[in-house]
């Protein structure tokens, strides 16, 4: 096994014993050549070709140690295949280094989002017949959904590996439920689910103007309030299959938005600008002083490493019903490996126990292998959180947005508008707002549309005049 990072290649101890001792071998005999005669080529004792397959993988240095261990020990193990790692630290510098050509690997980590782009890219392979042809049995293994996110006409493009939803974190010192509920403040009766309005009693519980600390933080974007918007009864896009533009205009996301937004807009319990130019909202979380932050399992490690910090998860409160949003990272083939047997091989090793246990270990992921994902090397009783199992509950109830290759594109369109939903002062016209968000997002959604009734506006005021 090998790792390529930014410092180039590096080979495992495994491979510079194994290049030690065949060099010691050959420099043991002292003998001539021709003082012995030759001998017969051994078939069973000759050396066997090995493929050399790239594994692409991002994530945090523990996670990227625990790849480096796992394939190294699958390297020495495979007869047929030697992996080599191209690492990076999160999916935007592996997504560019990538799209640019800097790295072509055999199996790489791939975003859901990412999807779309990477088959109008032609750089995947269909799993579905390989996983079967090696026995791989889903059963109640993998969700049904998470299998049909990673699919795309009939055929399983990816293999799920994690499932990241969005969560409540919340700072158990400054949200006391026993101290709530003996003042007769609403509280939840458990940890899978809680109401909108015990929600806003814990935000303001947490509140305290003299020690300085304010309720909750929730980021003011895109993909911060869509959680609350499905929450709330709403939807996201106006086509779950082939959107045209976002549905913030549409009734019951409106009034998902209103719920939302009496809460959040409410200064006194949030950050305010002065603190965010001071400190990420996750810093003030960290430092005590923030009671509520949405947020995903990656992390629980820094979190826990925060001395005096007590901490734990609830799910994304219930306007209507139990929502959430999160993301989906899989494993893909190239279109064109190296070797497709092997690099089947390697996909199967990755998505075994043997692979996701010690990565879940590290605290960082949330396995779509429900297997692990409920097992202790995943909840890992007696650590922060005490309610881990928030997490793969959250993990059932996400909502799974469709199939675009503009998502960049989208934030970036229209996330600044959606942010003044949250921050602009004064009265709020809810209407006007959610028209604009719209029509900002079709201009990237569906541009020719937007054209067209650009288009028809025009003739329509020619033939007036």
């Amino acid at each position: 096994m090998r790792l390529i990072g930014r410092a180039g290649v590096r080979r495992t101890t495994a491979a510079l014993l194994s290049t030690v001792v065949l060099a010691g071998l050959a420099a043991c005999s002292d003998e001539p050549s021709s003082s012995r005669p030759p001998l017969d080529p051994d078939p069973v004792a000759s050396p066997v070709a090995e493929d050399r397959l790239t594994l692409a993988v991002w994530g945090s240095r523990a996670e990227i140690d625990t790849y480096e261990r796992l394939m190294a020990e699958y390297s020495v193990l495979s007869e047929t295949s030697d992996v080599e790692i191209v690492a990076f630290s999160d999916r935007e510098e592996a997504m560019t280094a990538l799209a640019a050509g800097e790295v072509d690997p055999d199996v790489f980590m791939a975003s859901r989002r990412d999807l779309a782009w990477l088959r109008e890219e032609d750089r995947t392979s269909p799993v579905d017949e390989l996983l079967d042809e090696r026995f791989v049995e889903f059963g109640d293994v993998y969700s049904r959904d998470a299998l049909l996110a990673f699919s795309a006409d009939r055929r399983l493009q990816c293999m799920p590996f994690e499932i990241s939803p969005t969560v409540v974190f919340y700072n158990t010192d400054l949200i006391d439920f026993e101290r709530m509920q003996a003042r007769g403040l609403e509280v939840p009766t458990s940890s899978s689910r809680w109401s909108f309005e015990e929600f806003q009693a814990a935000a303001e519980f947490a509140t305290r103007p003299r020690k300085g600390t304010k309720g909750v933080y929730v980021d003011p974007s895109l993909v911060g309030l869509a959680p609350f918007i499905y929450a709330g009864g709403g939807k996201l896009f106006d086509d779950d299959d082939d959107p045209t533009s976002l549905a913030f205009s549409d009734g019951s996301t409106r009034d998902a938005l209103e719920t939302t937004l009496g809460l959040l807009r409410n200064g006194p319990l949030t950050l305010s600008g002065k603190q965010l130019t001071q400190a990420t909202p996750l810093q003030w979380f960290r430092r005590g002083k923030l009671g509520m932050i949405t947020g995903d399992r990656s992390w629980v490690p820094q979190l826990r490493l925060t001395q005096g910090l007590s901490f734990d998860v609830m799910p994304i409160p219930a306007i209507e019903t139990s929502a959430t949003t999160g993301e989906l990272t899989g494993f893909c083939l190239a279109r064109r490996p190296v070797s497709l047997s092997g690099a089947a091989d390697l996909l199967v090793h990755l998505i075994s126990d043997d692979v996701v246990r010690p990565l879940a270990r590290t605290g960082f992921l949330v396995p779509a292998n429900q297997q692990v994902a409920l097992s202790e090397d995943f909840l890992q009783p007696g650590r922060q959180p005490a309610e881990a199992s928030v997490f793969t509950d959250s993990a059932d109830d996400m909502v799974i947005p469709p199939l675009l290759d503009t998502w960049g594109q989208l934030q970036r369109a229209v996330d600044d508008q959606v942010a003044q939903l949250v921050t602009s002062p004064g009265v709020l016209d809810l209407d006007s707002a959610s028209s604009t968000i719209d029509f900002a997002s079709q201009v990237v959604l569906a541009p020719e549309l937007v054209l067209d009734t650009g288009e028809e506006g025009s003739e329509e005021a020619g033939e007036a005049q």
